[in-house]
This record gives C-alpha cells, sequence and structure tokens, in this order.
C-alpha cells in the first residue's frame, strides 16, 4: 500500500470530493482548504477505498492492504473507520462517504473527480522529507539494565544518532500511532536515527521492579545507548526526562554532542511547590490516580489530560486516556509521581558542557515556564526558546509545534 518517495512525489494523484482534497504526493488532506490532519495508517485507508471506489473492499481485504504484518482487531479497523469519516466529515449513520455493507465489506460511495498531477515541479524536499515520514517503521529491541530489569528501546530512521530520554506515559508500540505522539516520532526521525525507549515499570518494559529512582533511570538511559551502539549522540530530555538527561550529559560529556530540553524541570514538585494550596493540589492528583487509574472514567480522564494536553480534541484525550491504562499499573503511576516529587538536579545545572537548546510552553502547568527559564539561566551557554502553548506535550495543530521543529532543527544542524 505505502508507494515509494520517488512515486509518491513524481506520480502524485489528487482525489477531489466534495469539499476534500486528497493528495497522495503531499501525503495530505484537506477540507474546504484547510489541512486537516490524519493518522499514516488513516491517510492509507482513505486512499485504498477511494482509489477502489468502483467496487466493494472486503474486511480482509482492507487489512491486507494497511496492516499486512500485524494483526488488527475488529475494533481498532472500527476505530481507524470512524477516524476516516470524521476527517471528511462523514459519520457512521449518513455514511455520505464511506458506507459499510454489513457482512461485506465497505465501499466509497461519494463522487469522486481524479487528477493525475505527474512530475511535480514544485516538490520542495520538504514534501519528499513528509513522504519519507509516512512510510516510517521502526525496530524495537530489549536490553539489561545494570540491575537486570529489561528494558525496551526503538530505533527509526535515518541519519546522526538522536536519543529520547524516556519520560513516563511511553509505550513504545502502542503511541507509534497516537494522535499525540506520532508527529514528535516523524519529526525526530527526520534526519536522524531516533532512539528512545520505556523506562522501567512503563511500556514494553519490565514493569515489577524494585529500584525507581533517577539513578535508576539514568543507567537505563547507558543501557540503551550502549546496545544501540551510539557513541555520540543528541540527547532530547522532555518532562522529567529532561532531569535523567542533564544527570547523563554531566556523567558522560564526551558521548552528548547536543541537549534539547522541552517542558523541563530541575526540581519535583515537593521541592519547587510555591505554596501549601500547590502541594495539596498535588497529593490530592496522588489520591485520584490512585482511585481513577486505568478505569474508563470521564471525569478522571479530564482532569487528568488538562494537565498534559489542554488544548486537546476529543480524540487526542480518548487516545491519551488509553495510553495511561496500558502504558503501566495504578501503583507504578503512584510510584512514578511520588519520586517525580523528589527530583532535584540543581547543582548539576552549571556542569553542563554540551551545547543546549531548552524550549518551554508559556503557559503550561505540568511544569511552570518558570522552571524552564530558570534552567536555561544556569546551564552555560543554553538558549531559551519560549512556546506560545499551554500544552505540555505540544500537539501537530499548534503553531507552537512548528516554532519547536524550526528551533530543533537548526539546532542540531550547528557543530558542536
Amino acid at each position: 500500500m505505502r508507494r515509494a518517495v520517488s512515486d509518491m512525489a513524481a506520480n502524485a494523484t489528487i482525489y477531489i470530493f466534495g469539499d476534500c482534497t486528497l493528495d497522495t504526493g503531499l501525503y495530505e488532506l484537506r477540507r474546504s482548504g484547510e489541512r486537516v490532519p490524519v493518522e499514516p495508517q488513516v491517510f492509507d485507508l482513505l486512499v485504498y477505498l477511494v482509489e477502489n471506489h468502483e467496487r466493494v473492499v472486503t474486511k480482509d481485504e482492507l487489512i491486507g492492504q494497511i496492516w499486512p504484518d500485524r494483526y488488527i482487531s475488529d475494533g481498532a479497523l472500527n476505530t481507524r473507520l470512524m477516524s476516516a469519516r470524521r476527517a471528511v466529515g462523514d459519520n457512521g449513520e449518513e455514511q455520505r462517504v464511506i458506507r459499510t455493507l454489513p457482512r461485506r465489506g465497505y465501499r466509497w460511495i461519494a463522487d469522486v473527480e481524479v487528477s493525475v498531477a505527474g512530475a511535480r515541479p514544485d516538490a520542495s524536499p520538504d514534501v519528499i522529507a513528509g513522504a519519507h515520514d509516512a512510510q516510517l517503521t521502526q525496530r524495537i529491541e530489549f536490553c539489561r539494565a545494570a540491575d537486570g530489569v529489561r528494558i525496551a528501546y526503538a530505533r527509526s530512521g535515518e541519519g546522526p544518532p538522536l536519543v529520547k530520554a524516556a519520560n513516563w506515559l511511553s509505550h513504545l508500540d502502542f503511541d507509534w500511532n497516537s494522535p499525540v505522539w506520532r508527529h514528535w516520532m516523524q519529526e525526530l526521525s527526520r534526519g536522524h536515527t531516533l532512539v528512545r525507549y520505556d523506562e522501567r515499570g512503563c511500556g514494553l518494559s519490565d514493569w515489577d521492579v524494585p529500584d525507581f529512582t533517577i539513578d535508576a533511570w539514568v543507567r537505563d538511559l547507558e543501557a540503551v545507548v550502549d546496545a544501540a551502539g551510539v557513541e555520540r549522540f543528541a540527547l532530547l530530555g522532555i518532562s522529567q526526562g529532561a532531569a535523567v538527561a542533564i544527570t547523563y550529559a554531566v556523567r558522560h560529556p564526551e558521548r552528548v554532542s547536543h541537549l534539547v530540553l522541552c517542558g523541563a524541570y530541575s526540581r519535583g514538585w515537593n521541592a519547587s511547590a510555591r505554596s501549601r494550596e500547590e502541594l495539596d493540589e498535588r497529593q490530592a492528583l496522588l489520591t485520584l490516580t490512585r482511585e481513577g487509574w486505568g478505569r474508563d472514567n470521564p471525569a478522571y480522564r479530564q482532569i487528568f489530560a488538562s494537565f498534559f494536553i489542554p488544548g486537546a480534541s476529543g480524540e487526542q484525550v480518548r487516545w491519551f486516556n488509553d495510553l495511561c491504562r496500558i502504558s503501566t499499573s495504578p501503583e507504578n503511576a503512584v510510584r512514578f509521581m511520588e519520586e517525580f516529587s523528589r527530583i532535584d538536579v540543581d547543582d548539576l545545572l552549571p556542569r553542563v558542557t554540551a551545547p543546549t537548546l531548552v524550549l518551554h510552553a508559556r503557559n503550561e502547568t505540568r511544569a511552570p515556564f518558570e522552571e524552564g527559564r530558570k534552567i536555561a539561566s544556569i546551564i552555560p551557554g543554553a538558549r531559551f526558546v519560549p512556546l506560545e502553548s499551554a500544552n505540555h506535550i505540544l500537539l501537530e495543530e499548534e503553531p507552537a509545534w512548528g516554532v519547536f521543529q524550526a528551533e530543533v532543527r537548526r539546532f542540531l544542524a550547528t557543530t558542536a
């Protein structure tokens, strides 16, 4: 199903239906002229159905074309179909674009105008890179930390190594196609070999572990980069992963070429809380987590997601809720939050020698803006970039994501 980069860029087909344009060369869906973000698999599903609009496509055929090497449940397929319908302004009741034929399959029924663009003289390097992103794959492997804990790590993309220190709420397989994280994987794998991993107690790594400390998290990072065979690399730390990245950069300065920190904090809330009320709020969240983690509880989902992605769509909140449930246990969630409260790497900041870029959302609440500003003011020579966002995890649709992309690309292109 996935086309070669050269074929997609040079022999693009544009499908026009209703107020939508589906462009296989740009790998882009637009409605009323506005770009509609869609997951790669949802885009592929739309393309396959519209390419075969003159006939019924069976469920088995659709799965075989879009997911040739994976088992996909009926529920997962239905979720992708709902996303596809929503993206083109359709729904399961009206079925004006995609019709479900019980026990037979699916049929594209909207009128379609087809335009073969041929060679695209305007195809820029960014278009080619976008086509590469659409075909992005990852390879998941395992290694052992110093204390024997099994750590899952993944590689994607090609080029100089970029290692992402693990941050909470990851699952290498599940978040690969997440509308919350997928654009991160695409961007960080563009022109780099991205190495990322699930920290202990989370995702595909071992959950039953005795040591939940920042020293253990740093040893996990050491094990991953050694197993992946990368000697000198750029290092990215997001959220509490920033403290791990800072610690690693101080312990192994010869191996870190660039240090990128986003949504970072050097002290956990137990040390940095500015009032008794703030401490009480955090303790209340701990209690809520003990009671609500893993449950399909809309009230808990909204409260917890609002800390990380207050600007999220309904679909993104649902994905985030599912990620919470499958990424770790309620017991480990509480252990993580308790250990995060104890983080304190302030004394390491003046000892960072790697070129450093610090980016921080101005209006987020998970890690206060002042934390990022403080880190940048203490690390020697660090550059600080404020981001106009309230999201702890930057979403693809917001302008701050474009700023992040441009700043990080420019920074990583500099010679250390």
